[in-house]
């Protein structure tokens, strides 16, 4: 007897769950890569931002004017430059409420820490998916592989000379359920571990930038 080994006949010829398993896995895979690439579209975006407003906080000009020029956009400021621009308009609120330098600066690195909270919030957004997809996806593979090699040997129960042709469509179409599973795992872990390590550098200068300012501030209050 001949068997159909295409792969669209032995999709098509899986157990129930088998398919399911499968349907799971490619859209596991299929949002995997919409996240992976729209991710790569804010990463590339934010170290965009940090490039262009480094270049201008340290370019000579009073933190005022630049401060004026980011306040007169007709969209709102994120990353570091919308750290910049809460934390000096917390500033300029609190030096006309108080004379207390400790007080004004200790308010205007709270609300930065704020806005940084909030965009390492966004930075990580999507992340955990990826790594779940990761970890998970090969399971979720080896499971239907499992299940359809188990279907495959238990309609053999009632056959007395049992040969590699009959059992091999049966395993075949499982071990697709593995080759998906992979499929689906392994762009997700390399770019779950990419774009972690992108992250944790915007975060750094974040960070950097952070404390930097703090300090220009304190010494303008000296």
């Amino acid at each position: 007897m001949n068997y159909d080994l295409s792969l669209t006949t032995l999709i098509l010829e899986a157990s129930l769950l088998v398919k399911i398993v499968m349907l799971l896995l490619l859209s596991i895979s299929l949002y995997s890569w919409f996240l992976i690439f729209k991710k790569r579209g804010e990463l590339v975006l934010a170290r965009q931002d940090v490039n262009s407003f480094e270049d201008k906080f340290w370019s000579g000009n009073e933190l005022k004017h630049l401060y004026e020029d980011i306040s007169l956009r007709s969209y709102s400021s994120s990353g570091i430059t919308g750290i910049f621009e809460v934390g000096f308009r917390e500033f300029i609120r609190l030096q006309k409420t108080s004379s207390n330098s400790s007080f004004v600066l200790e308010g205007v690195q709270r609300v930065m820490r704020v806005a940084l909270a909030r965009e390492v919030e966004q930075l990580e957004m999507s992340l955990p998916f990826l790594a779940t997809a990761g970890s998970t996806s090969p399971f979720i593979g080896l499971f239907g592989t499992v299940w359809g090699i188990m279907n495959s040997f238990s309609s053999l129960k009632n056959v007395q000379h049992v040969t590699l042709s009959m059992v091999a469509p049966g395993i075949a179409e499982a071990l697709i359920a593995t080759a998906m599973g992979l499929f689906a795992a392994i762009p997700a872990v390399v770019a779950y571990n990419k774009y972690l390590y992108e992250v944790e550098r915007l975060i750094n200068r974040y960070d950097v930038f952070l404390e930097e300012f703090s300090s220009i501030l304190q010494r303008q209050q000296s």
